[in-house]
This record gives structure tokens, sequence and C-alpha cells, in this order.
């Protein structure tokens, strides 16, 4: 997951359009014979990536009070459905709406930055009205804007993962949110005594209630348990992949390959699923996650209500309780969300494009879509952009290159399941 978890920014920040002084001083312009041309067009991009991060949606959509509320529906026996509680806005919407508008894109001479930043100044007023809808039947029109819908083939796949995948015992083996944020610490490092300026940004906190990377910081629960078998391949989406391609996008002039361009989110969220399969981490539990994410969007948009949905993952599909219970509230939080089907539909997409060439520097260049690739390569061929700085440690791990050369041939997510593991 990416997102903001702070709405406050220094004057350093907001001259760079929302990066640090650090990251600020980490950028550099001055050698890009097409960046100086293109300067007027910067100047909305830094913009642009200043308003998102105020908007805030992830953190702004995430329920402060999932322990408690996890809490309350065990000790009801899983009978009543949960209060989930949601952050003020620490903006004004008509503000940030009026800020969007007041930029003038159609200033901008490169059709195709003058194309995307229109895309994205879209994406960021629908993020705005979305949020201004939480807990309104409105919000879940505002999501499927933003996410998009789940399609036949979608739901498809995932019915036939649930399938095909025996269900798994609960593991019984966790660790403490203090663990895993040495183990993040750790996994910092690693990248750091390769790329010295690489920042370490870990932070538990007690106001989240799901692991995510906020413009490069990885915030963690306070309260969450995380399996032990999953704390590298945990690493590897997070630190490995939306962590990296924030510090690549903060090394480009583009500073929207920071917080992404618009519709990135599929895309990151496959690709960091291709991290973990890639370094073996992609275990049936995960997979039959993923597909119960999609099997869960969908009975939400058939109307579906909470406990519906969390009965019929249990019953149907043999979720264990406290899994179904998170996939639920994922789904419902804000008045109903689709977001949790860009995971498989990520990695179904990933899987396509490797079949049909697609190389993956491209995609680490920053936080970018498929569909962006042929803009981001006209980019890096004028020299506006630069190849990317750091290299994810997924792509080396021990048996990487066999497995992303298995996909390249031809690969479902059906394929990915390489059969059952011990509880």
């Amino acid at each position: 997951m990416s997102g903001e978890a702070s709405s406050t920014t220094s004057e350093g920040e907001l001259r760079a359009g929302g990066l640090s002084d650090e990251e600020l001083s980490a950028k550099d312009t001055s050698g890009s014979p097409g960046t100086e041309q293109l300067s007027p067009a910067l100047d909305i991009d830094a913009r642009l990536t200043e308003i998102e991060r105020r908007v805030n949606l992830l953190v702004n959509a995430t329920p402060l009070n999932a322990a408690e509320a996890w809490a309350d529906f065990e000790r009801s026996d899983f009978g009543t459905a949960p209060t989930l509680r949601l952050r003020p806005l620490d903006f004004d919407p008509d503000l940030a709406q009026r800020d969007l508008y007041d930029l003038e894109v159609e200033n901008v001479g490169d059709p195709a930055l003058h194309t995307l930043f229109r895309a994205k100044r879209d994406e960021i007023a629908r993020q705005i009205t979305a949020l201004e809808d939480r807990d309104t039947s409105r919000f879940l029109y505002g999501s499927l804007q933003l996410y998009g819908t789940v399609a036949p083939p979608l739901a498809a796949a995932a019915a036939e993962l649930l399938e095909t995948i025996p269900p798994q015992a609960p593991s019984t083996q966790t660790v403490t949110a203090g663990a895993f944020a040495d183990a993040a610490r750790a996994e910092f490092e690693r990248y750091r005594a390769v790329y010295p300026d690489f920042p370490v940004r870990v932070e538990v906190r007690d106001d989240i209630s799901e692991l995510m990377v906020s413009f490069g910081r990885l915030l963690i629960p306070e309260s969450a348990a995380f399996r032990a078998d999953r704390i590298e391949p945990l690493l590897h989406h997070e630190v490995g992949t939306h962590v990296v391609t924030y510090q690549n996008g903060a090394r480009q002039p583009l500073t929207l390959l920071t917080i992404g361009l618009p519709g990135c989110d599929e895309t990151q969220e496959g690709l960091a699923v291709l991290a973990e399969y890639l370094t073996g981490g992609l275990d049936p539990r995960r997979l039959r996650v993923l597909a119960a994410r999609v099997v869960a969007v969908g009975k939400m948009l058939d109307g579906a209500g909470f406990l519906d949905i969390f009965e019929s993952l249990r019953t149907d599909h043999r979720i264990p309780a406290r899994t179904a219970w998170s996939i639920a509230i994922r789904v419902v939080v804000g008045g109903g969300s689709v977001k949790d089907a860009i995971y498989l539909r990520g990695i179904t997409r990933i899987l396509d494009a490797l079949a049909e060439g697609s190389r993956l520097d491209v995609l680490l260049v920053g936080k970018l879509a498929l569909d962006h690739i042929p803009l981001v390569q006209d980019l890096l061929d004028r020299e506006v952009l630069h190849a990317p700085w750091v290299r994810p440690r997924w792509l080396d791990v021990p048996g990487a290159h066999e497995r992303l050369e298995r996909l390249r041939a031809g690969a479902t997510v059906t394929d990915l399941y390489e059969g059952d593991v011990a509880a």
C-alpha cells in the first residue's frame, strides 16, 4: 500500500512539490537537456504532487480503531457488524479543489505531459470528492472511479484460485510490530550498504490499521502481529517495491513519479506481488487472500454487507476468522471500497506484460502504470528522466531470475501456486 501519513510539510517540502529537504538535495535536474525547456511543466508537476500529499487518500480512508473493533466483534461471537472510525480531514476540500483548478495545465506545451497532468488533476479531484463522501453510499462510486470494477475474467481467476488451492490452516507463529520494525530497519540498511543516501524511515504507529508505505516511510500498525514466514516477502513488497520506486522517483525531475502517475496503484501492487513470487514468498495462504479480496469486493458490489461478506469468506471459502475480518473491513470501510481488487488484477496484468516482452526496468523509474511505459520511455530517450537509481534486491535473490524467465514464457495467476505449506 502507498499513501501519505502526515499532512504537515516544511517550506523545503513545498518548494519541491512535497519532497523533503533531504530528497530535494538528491534531485539533479541540471544535466538533462530536455528538463530546462520543460520548466513550466515541472512547476505544475510539483504543485500536483504537493496537493495530493495534502489530500492523503490512503491514510484518510484507513480506520483508526480496527484493533478495538476486532475485539468487540470477537466478543459478540461475530454477530455484530463493527463501527469503523475514520480520522477527521485536516485539509479543506474546497480549497484543495480550488488549488487544483488554478493550475494552468493548458499552458503545458509538451502534449504527453499535458495529457498526463490533466489525468492526474482529475484523479486528485476524485480523491478529494471520495474523501468528502466517506461513510455515505457515494464513497463507493468514487472508489469505482479511482480503481475500477471487478470484470468477469478477474472474478473467474479469483474463483479458480480459491477452488484450486486447498484451505490452509492458520499460521501459529507470529511476530510483534516491534520485531517486524527491527527486521524492516535491517532491510533498509541492506539498501544503504549499496546506496548510502537511501534513507531509513520506519514508524510504528497507533493510528493506522494496515501495514503501508507512505511516501518513502514504512508505517507499521502498533497492534499488528505478522506471520513469521511472511516477514521477508512483506519487506520485498513494501520496502523493495513501494519504497524503492518512491526513492527512484525522488531522483527524477518529474516529481509525480514519487506519488504516482494516474492509475499507478494497480501496477505498483502487481509489481509488489511479483516481488513476493520471485523471492519464493507468494505462498498458498497469500494467494488465497488475494483471491478472497476480489470475491469480497464482488459481493460488496452485489449489495452484501459486512456480516454477509465475513460469513461467506469463512463458510464458502474457509478463510480463517481473523483473515476474513481483515478482508471484510477493507472492503466496507468508508461506505465501500473496491481498491483491494487491484492486487490480483495488477499481478495478472504484469504477467501479461512479461509474456509480451515488457522490461521491468522502466517500471522501476518511479511510480507509474503499465500504460505509461511509452511516455516514460520517451522521456528517458530524451534524457528528461534518468535510469532508476536503486535496483530492488528481489531481482537478485537466488532463484529469482529463473522464476522470472518462466513467467516470461507465459503464465496465469493460477500458475503462481506451487503447492501447499505446512501450518
